[in-house]
């Protein structure tokens, strides 16, 4: 996972030099597109969904950061999509079928 991360960020960054744990926004060598790129390429890399709470800078400022947060999404249980009849009607609504009392 360093590696592919390494590899994009020496193609988005050429002839930038950073260490695990360098900022590479606080040191001016990044800016809000490439962070678009970084968040696009993470998902398409590691099969991850960044969610909207998800895109906080911190989670992406350094390697290891992004590492961290890949890490994170994978060991998360995934949600699933919500199916047809998986929660309880709590609408007072008659169900389907039913005819209503009246």
């Amino acid at each position: 996972m360093l590696d592919n991360l390494r590899s994009f960020l020496a193609s988005a960054l050429p002839g930038v030099d950073l260490d695990i744990h360098d900022d590479y926004f606080e040191q001016g060598n990044a800016n809000s597109l490439f962070a678009l790129e970084l968040v696009t390429f993470v998902e398409r890399e590691f099969s991850v969904v960044v969610e909207v709470e998800d895109l906080d800078l911190d989670n992406f400022r350094t390697l290891a950061r992004t590492v961290e947060f890949v890490r994170a999404k994978r060991a998360a249980p995934s949600p699933g999509p919500a199916r047809a009849g998986s929660f309880p009607d709590v609408s007072g609504a008659p169900d389907r079928g039913e005819a209503a009392d009246g």
